[in-house]
């Protein structure tokens, strides 16, 4: 019997072989089945093996020629070779602002093959709608939001991938995952195992995961083949920048509260013998927090604490200051919407979160551009996937200890200006958000 390939709903059927790297003998199919994602490796060991075969697996609509007037800068030009040299497979890390979208055309362009892009949000999605379409003069699918339009280039959201993925594994030569670090949480891995796709690019900003599941994506998605820092392109490609902390005091009655609180979570931990050093010890205290009243009591003494301190009164009057201090186009990033509306409502500031409508978004932003508004205060949307147009300042009133957010969040800053952008984080003193705010900032 011919040994023949073909795709089923995620995996891989070989017909005609008993043995072969990554298969599983499937007894209802009489043949050998492994996951979509090992499509290339088994096609480089029949061909090293000498074993003659047919390939039935892909069903792709025909591509047409794609060309594209566009020039890449001489680092995305490096970033494309090493992508290239890797066997078209591996992952790119540049900073915000730095093109990563217009590597990622190139890729498809030096391709010309049927081509899928995944992005976690909608505004990223209609984003490299319009580049691919502008850049190539042709018409682009989309998944996600309602659309489900499948085009030889086409574009879908990680929920919609996940959620199709079976049926779409074997549509697609290349596989492009913007922001990929999120191709690593555990749903949306299907995407990368169930598609065939034997070419595959990473792009981000930030590639870690404050889990780890990022040391996942060298076998999801291929090896990290090119990076560079904000550092690493400042004056020239990004604008200069400067980051600056402004330590503050609880008010009286806050930092009492505080001291409470956070007294009644630390003395818990000390008789359960948690250390807290990492992730695993944290789930271990949600995990006993869940079946013990002391942990649970423990659990929201430590949350009544944090909020305190990274919402502090303390922090709105420096604020204040510092608005005073400069008349330019400013971000104000906070943790939690509470602190959204209570800055929007006291200073008269345009608001943008995850419940404002896409139109009302669009309007805000676009008012930004033109200069109608000079301040925006927001939660964590705009951290990832949107473009804000030239704001100089920055300021974070609260935030996470995750490094990835912060250089998001510092990339809202950088786009190429006139002038250097600055980012103010405000801090509470003699609180946990000390250790927040140093734990964010590694390597800067």
């Amino acid at each position: 019997m011919r040994v023949k390939l073909t795709y089923d709903k995620g995996s891989i059927v070989i017909y005609g072989l008993y043995h072969i790297p990554f298969g599983i003998y499937d007894n209802r199919v009489k043949a050998l089945r492994c996951k979509a994602l090992y499509y290339r490796e088994i096609l480089h060991y029949l061909k090293n093996s000498h074993i003659e075969f047919e390939d039935s697996v892909f069903e792709a609509l025909p591509c047409p020629y794609l060309k594209s007037d566009l020039v890449l800068r001489y680092y995305q030009k490096r970033a494309l070779e090493a992508w290239v040299n890797a066997d078209m497979k591996g992952i790119i890390v540049l900073p915000t602002g730095a093109g990563k979208t217009l590597i990622g055309l190139k890729a498809i362009e030096k391709l010309s093959l049927p081509s899928l892009v995944i992005v976690p949000t909608l505004d990223l999605m209609n984003q490299w709608k319009e580049v691919l379409e502008r850049e190539f003069k042709i018409k682009v699918g989309l998944i996600g939001g309602g659309d489900y339009d499948v085009k030889p280039i086409t574009i879908s959201t990680y929920d919609s991938a996940y959620i199709k993925a079976e049926f779409l594994g074997n549509k697609f030569y290349l596989l492009v995952a913007d922001e990929v670090h999120h191709l690593a949480a555990y749903g949306y891995r299907q995407i990368a195992e169930f598609f065939a796709s034997p070419y595959r690019l990473g792009l981000t900003a930030t590639l870690e995961r404050e889990d780890n599941l990022h040391l996942d994506l060298p076998k999801l998605i291929g090896e990290k083949v090119f990076e560079l820092k904000p550092s690493d392109l400042t004056g020239r490609y990004l604008a200069e920048y400067e980051l600056e902390r402004r330590s503050v005091e609880l008010l009286p009655e806050e930092k009492e509260q505080y001291d409470e609180n956070w007294k009644v979570y630390k003395s818990y931990l000390e008789r359960k013998k948690i250390s807290m050093k990492n992730l695993k010890d944290f789930e271990k205290f949600i995990l006993l927090a869940s079946r013990d009243k002391e942990g649970r009591e423990a659990l929201l003494s430590r949350n009544k604490a944090l909020k305190i301190a990274l919402n502090s009164r303390a922090k709105i009057e420096e604020l204040r200051r510092i608005l005073r201090e400069n008349e330019v186009k400013t971000l104000i990033f906070t943790q939690h919407n509470e602190l959204v509306h209570r800055i929007s409502k006291e200073f008269l500031i345009p608001f943008i979160t995850h419940n404002t409508s896409k139109e009302e978004r669009k309007d805000i932003l676009k008012g930004f551009k033109e200069g109608r508004y000079l301040r925006i205060v927001t939660s964590k949307v705009l951290d990832e996937g949107i473009d804000v147009p030239d704001a100089s300042l920055g300021i974070i009133l609260s935030g996470t200890g995750s490094s990835r957010e912060f250089i998001q969040r510092l990339g809202r800053l950088l786009r190429p200006k006139d002038g250097k952008a600055k980012l103010i984080e405000i801090v509470s003193k003699e609180t946990k958000e000390v250790e927040i705010s140093r734990k964010r900032k590694r390597g800067f």
